[in-house]
């Protein structure tokens, strides 16, 4: 009777954890939806090829929510040997989070070598209709860039010859017509400087300390599922005790 105490304040924390669980698998879920939904355009420029990013959110987010789920029963079932499958779970989840943090923070220096490439791939082959394109307008409308170092990268693109520079480079759309635009003297005058390479590459830098930050954060909380999983596991098989 001395451990049914022990045993109902492990149960408590760890049904509490596997809701927490469950509620970060219903954020990565909710994230790959909108990633894919919202974000497609902006993917295809910092890839060489379709990224399958969003999908792998969406699995995973899926995964974590039904062991979330499966946490929860195994811990009010208090079957030690679901109570262990949670917790080796739970392992994995944390090999691979841990994983994924050092790959992205020891590669951080390819990442912004491939979003170079195919960011400057899509300027010089812009046509202002396909996805790429349009992922190329929306980044410099939103972050007020233009080109890669600066305007002047538009000046060998298949484009400018004949249209100038792209609109979504003027700071003032109202006063910005494609014959300023196709004019080297007059274009600079009404256009971003700013070039989004470095824009983009200067956020991954100051943010890169908080984004490692939280994915370690969010790794080493499984350690504390894996804990209470298997201490309370332990405790029941000691004591031969079961949840009716």
């Amino acid at each position: 009777m001395e451990t049914k105490p022990v045993i109902t304040c492990l149960k408590t924390l760890l049904i509490v954890y596997s809701f927490v669980f469950w509620i970060t698998g219903a954020i990565l879920l909710a994230v790959g939806v909108w990633g894919k939904l919202m974000l497609g355009p902006y993917i295809s420029l910092i890839a060489d090829n379709s990224t399958n990013a969003p999908y792998v959110l969406i699995g995973t987010g899926t995964v974590i929510i039904v062991f979330g789920l499966f946490g929860c029963f195994a811990t009010c079932r208090g079957s030690p040997w679901m109570l262990k499958l949670y917790a080796m779970f739970l392992s994995l989840v944390f090999l691979a989070e841990l994983v994924a943090g050092i790959s992205g923070f020891v590669f951080r220096h390819e990442i912004k070598g491939t979003f170079h490439r195919t960011y400057t791939d899509a300027v010089l082959n812009y046509n202002a209709e396909d996805e790429a394109s349009r992922a190329v307008d929306n980044l410099q409308h939103k972050l007020r860039c233009c080109g890669v170092y600066n305007y002047t990268s538009w000046f060998g693109s298949v484009y400018y010859p004949s249209n100038g520079i792209p609109a979504s480079c003027c700071f003032n759309s109202s006063d910005c017509n494609p014959e300023d635009l196709r004019n080297a003297t007059i274009a600079p005058n009404k256009v971003y400087h700013q070039g989004c390479y470095e824009l983009v590459t200067s956020f991954m830098e100051t943010n890169m300390a908080i984004i490692a930050g939280v994915t370690f954060g969010i790794a080493f909380s499984q350690l504390i599922g894996m804990l209470l999983a298997c201490c309370l596991s332990r405790i029941i098989t000691a004591n031969q005790y079961e949840m009716v």
